[in-house]
């Protein structure tokens, strides 16, 4: 007979056994992993679920991150900005500087094209 694995905790709950407790759309997940590669053609109905968990904890923690650079800056609204600042002032978000370098420097050019037109 088959044990729960580890993720039956993640599989389990929600409306119905199918649902789960992940508030991701999991069909756009799976369609993002197939995109991945040429070698992927199966996916398990398990890895989508793992995959959404992961995502959540991601954005959790990114958000939480870049809420304490919105109060740093005594404010009560989250900008793109304190989002910049917390992946750049973060090691394990790394991988994004050069997405979150390219728009905060878009930001900067609007900054001084209003600045100058004044």
């Amino acid at each position: 007979m088959r044990q729960a694995g580890t993720y039956s905790g993640i599989l389990s709950g929600g409306l119905s056994g199918k649902t789960g407790p992940h508030s991701l759309p999991l069909a756009r997940i799976k369609k993002i992993m197939k995109k991945s590669g040429a070698d992927v053609k199966m996916i398990s109905g398990e890895a989508p679920i793992v995959f959404s968990k992961a995502c959540e904890l991601f954005i959790e923690d990114l958000t939480q991150r870049s809420w304490m650079m919105t109060m740093q800056g005594k404010r009560r609204t989250l900008h793109k900005v304190d989002v910049a600042s917390a992946v750049i002032g973060t090691d394990i978000f790394d991988f994004l500087v050069n997405l979150v370098s390219n728009s905060s420097h878009s930001m900067d050019n609007s900054v001084e094209i209003e600045t100058t037109c004044k």
